[in-house]
């Protein structure tokens, strides 16, 4: 029997990335022959923190074979899962997004909690089952947490968020403050990277209410350096549009040191966005107060006005 794969989604981000590796150590300890798998290239802050830890990036894989027994974490949806993912059987799901078209032909371990982060719902597991979690995987799913509540200033941001940080925090003997400020930062640097990667660098295909769309995001301290760069990432976009028959392609440029976004919106459905924000799209483009993450404040926002 092949082993069990376990991944998060698709254009992973460091939730994705930390949580399938802690989450193949606690299978481990529990006994089951289990590898974390990546399904896409790793972000500069990911890799920051596997540097950190000196951990080798995830195997990467394309698609699964038919029967494959898998566990996800960081989604349930099969447009951000791997190829042939309706064929796998799905064994475990550990999840902090909204439940969308899912289900599978047996029954499976679902566990899914309104947090900042799966790492943080990992954490919980640790707990309950009163299983050690060592400093490696410590430093893990705080970076995770961190990342994914952008140091606690994001919205999805939760009191068991901030306690799990705090504890794990402790466990890895780390300054919370310092390192999370140099990992986000590690992130920023998008200077080497051509507009196709970076509107696929975090990228999600999502169903809203009736319409077809991806809600792409990067960090960066410096909105202005990256509308620099406009016109040829409006280019891309309309490639992806074009190539993937898209309503609305938004994509979020996110000032992390003041929390605000400014957003590129194409796509026959873009004006959805004026109403959305109560914002004027000028040159397909608005800058969002306030605005910084997209499974709180902008899917829902833009599914509302539908």
């Amino acid at each position: 029997m092949s082993k069990i794969l376990v991944f998060g989604h698709k254009n992973p981000d460091t939730d994705s990335i930390c949580s399938a590796l802690v989450k193949e150590k606690f299978e481990k300890n529990n006994g089951l022959d289990i590898e974390a798998v990546r399904l896409g290239n790793i972000n500069k802050e990911t890799k920051y923190v596997l540097n950190y830890l000196n951990i080798e990036e995830p195997r990467y894989i394309e698609s699964i074979d038919d029967e494959q027994e898998v566990i996800l974490v960081d989604h349930n949806e099969f447009t951000q899962s791997v190829n042939n993912i309706e064929n796998a059987k799905i064994k475990k799901v550990v999840d902090h997004h909204r439940i969308c078209e899912f289900k599978t032909a047996e029954p499976l371990y679902y566990l899914a909690e309104p947090v900042g982060c799966t790492s943080t719902i990992l954490y919980k597991e640790f707990k309950r089952n009163n299983m050690q979690i060592e400093r490696k995987e410590a430093i893990l799913m705080l970076s995770a947490i961190i990342s994914d509540t952008l140091l606690f200033k994001s919205p999805t941001c939760t009191e068991d968020d901030k306690l799990a940080a705090k504890d794990l925090a402790s466990i890895a003997n780390i300054d919370v403050e310092k390192y999370g400020l140099e990992m986000l930062k590690a992130g920023t640097d998008l200077s080497d990277l051509t507009e196709l990667e970076l509107i696929n660098l975090d990228a999600k295909e999502v169903m809203l209410k009736n319409s077809k769309a991806i809600i792409a995001q990067v960090n960066t301290a410096s909105i202005e350096d990256m509308m620099k760069r406009k016109d040829k990432i409006e280019e891309e976009m309309k490639k992806v549009i074009e190539e993937k028959n898209l309503d609305i392609f938004f994509f979020a440029i996110t000032d992390i040191i003041n929390s605000n976004s400014q957003a590129i919106v194409l796509g026959k459905k873009a004006y959805i966005t004026e109403s959305a924000y109560n914002v004027k799209l000028e040159n397909n483009t608005a800058f969002l107060k306030g605005v910084v993450s997209r499974k709180k404040q902008i899917i829902p926002v833009l599914m509302e006005q539908e």
